[in-house]
């Protein structure tokens, strides 16, 4: 008896039927029933029985859910898919029992048949990984990967992403690409083994998105609990603000920019957005690799800013309106004066910068910060590691508005 095979199991009155995954302990069994919930069994008090013929197999179990049919029509717009790994393109690997990256942008169509009459389809595998192992140079893969998909008359992108680093990829794909189409990031809290998997939800979503005329990056993925509406993110104005639930982003700061409808597969945008075919397609993909986020907490040694004195750039999370403890300001000063450009936000989730208040910001100017106005730190970084390559004037391009990273007003909104 080995992890992967179909077993039917009896404990008392009670059977249960699925997939042996490995266990932790040499006590239980663990099963995956398939209804896709897993349930572990006393071993010692349980009648096993190996369907030795029917071990499972993933690509079965794919098929047996339905290959959808793609074919090309006329009549309908292009969405090229491409896959960077996550979630939305996992399976259960019954080998070690953990959700693993296997799938490529072919196989998201054939697991989500729902996709099938939407748009023709173009699939394209950037690279198979699971979003934590996101680096700078995947994501100028990734942008090399879109601009190309646009210029050989893609009418929309949709990126299939983890969702633990996704905000930082798309805010990269905000500043690396100036797009007259759609390029939209989905992704899944729940794997497609899961009974709650939003995979599907997600994609088909996406894809309406990216047939839309917000020619932007956005991020689309549940707008609440239920599985009626995907909301529409900014790319540079969204964070992941929940670790599993399926609703886990939210757009900072504003509402989102608009939401689609699962059923109906209306896209209603709510916002002012730039719209298709307005910017002529760029890519501008260059980055500066030796930029680090700093975050500032009570007690934490100043000495740490040592670390980074070869650095090119530093992006601060200070408090409230950007500040450090008055000890860090020698430091930073002697930073700004060997050339690092240091950007100062807040760990507040709302309201922007202004170190004009008082004397420790009024010190931190003096002391050659760059105000990040509203931007999101995490955004803040990545446009500073894009701006020091691509801009002429790095302290003007950090406090200028390119991707709708800045708003003109931080205001309450319900």
């Amino acid at each position: 008896m080995q992890p992967g095979d179909r077993v039917h199991v009896d404990r008392g009155e009670q059977s249960f039927d699925g997939v042996l995954l490995p266990s932790s302990t040499d006590e239980h069994l663990a099963i995956k029933l398939d209804s896709g919930y897993n349930v572990g069994v006393d071993r010692d008090a349980a009648d096993v029985d190996v369907h030795e013929a029917d071990v499972y197999d993933i690509e079965d179990a794919q098929a047996d859910e339905g290959e959808s049919e793609i074919t090309f029509e006329e009549d309908l717009p292009t969405v090229a898919l491409i896959s960077t790994g996550g979630t939305i393109a996992s399976t259960v690997d019954y080998r070690t029992g953990a959700v693993t990256a296997q799938f490529d942008a072919e196989d998201v169509l054939r697991a989500v048949p729902e996709l099938a009459g939407l748009a023709n389809y173009r699939g394209r595998v950037v690279a198979n990984i699971l979003s934590e192992n996101m680096t700078p140079d995947v994501w100028q893969d990734l942008a090399e990967a879109i601009y190309e998909e646009i210029e050989a008359g893609a009418d929309g992108v949709v990126v299939m992403h983890g969702t633990d680093t996704m905000q930082f990829s798309a805010s990269a794909m905000a500043f690396m690409l100036e797009t007259p189409v759609p390029i939209v990031f989905t992704g899944s809290q729940r794997s497609a083994d899961r009974p709650s998997s939003d995979n599907v939800m997600n994609a088909v979503c996406s894809v309406e998105a990216a047939k839309s005329d917000a020619a932007e990056v956005m991020i689309c993925m549940h707008a609440d609990s239920s599985d009626e509406v995907c909301a529409l993110h900014r790319g540079t104005r969204a964070r992941k603000n929940h670790t599993s639930r399926r609703d886990a982003f939210e757009t900072v700061g504003a509402e989102p920019l608009g939401e689609v409808g699962y059923e109906d597969r209306e896209v209603s945008l709510r916002r002012e957005y730039r719209e298709r075919g307005e910017a002529d397609l760029e890519l501008r993909a260059d980055l500066e690799t030796e930029v680090e986020l700093v975050k500032f907490t009570p007690g934490t040694d100043p000495a740490v800013l040592e670390a980074y004195d070869d650095k090119a750039g530093i992006v601060l999370e200070g408090t409230g309106l950007g500040h450090v403890n008055t000890d860090w300001i020698e430091h930073v000063d002697d930073l700004t004066d060997d050339g690092t450009h240091v950007v100062m936000t807040s760990q507040c989730l709302e309201g922007r910068v202004c170190d004009r208040v008082y004397d420790t910001g009024r010190d931190l100017l003096d002391a050659g910060v760059i105000e990040g106005e509203d931007m999101l730190p995490g955004t803040a970084k990545v446009k500073l590691m894009w701006a020091l390559v691509n801009a002429a004037d790095v302290e003007e391009t950090m406090g200028t508005e390119l991707a709708g990273e800045i708003q003109d007003r931080s205001v309450p909104w319900t």
